[in-house]
């Protein structure tokens, strides 16, 4: 059991006060170190400044070359014809294009398949212009004519895929 106390008051005991002077003297001997070495280097940066003006020069240059093509009259292709020309005098032309073109009427919109209509409904809608109507030919006003059957106009475009 002696043993036990004496490991336990070997291990718990106190560092002497000079240990601890030595510590705090080596932290403040390491802050010296880095004052001398870092105190006598200048506190600007001359390299953030030059590649700042090093951006802003290549970014004019840019911006030069780009007012220079819209602004000019230069060949993109000589062998097929094709030139660039300056974008005032391009919106001029296709204006002055546009202004001459009459508006085309929009194509007919394709309508879904009708469904069976009930027996109390109102009749389908006229056909599209163009779209095939067939009609039973008419015996006479006395006798009470079927109703007509009208096909589907056919689909103006293709019908996007169902997927199951």
């Amino acid at each position: 059991m002696a043993d036990t106390q004496s490991a336990r008051s070997i291990a718990y005991t106190r560092a002497p006060f000079s240990t601890w002077l030595g510590i705090v003297c080596l932290f403040g001997l390491f802050g010296l170190i880095v004052l001398a070495v870092i105190g006598p280097s200048p506190r600007t940066s001359d390299y953030e400044e030059t590649r700042a003006k090093k951006r802003m020069e290549k970014l004019k240059t840019l911006h030069e070359e780009t007012q220079k093509e819209l602004t000019t009259y230069a060949w993109v292709d000589k062998n097929k014809g094709v030139a660039r020309i300056p974008i005032d005098r391009a919106m001029e032309v296709t204006v002055a294009d546009l202004a001459q073109k009459k508006p085309a009427p929009a194509g007919p919109i394709a309508t879904p398949a009708s469904q069976a209509a009930p027996a109390g409904a109102s009749p389908a809608p006229a056909a599209p212009q163009g779209a095939a109507v067939s009609s039973p030919p008419s015996s006479g006003a006395a006798s009470p004519s079927p109703p007509t059957q009208q096909s589907p106009p056919a689909p103006a475009s293709p019908a996007p895929a169902t997927t199951p």
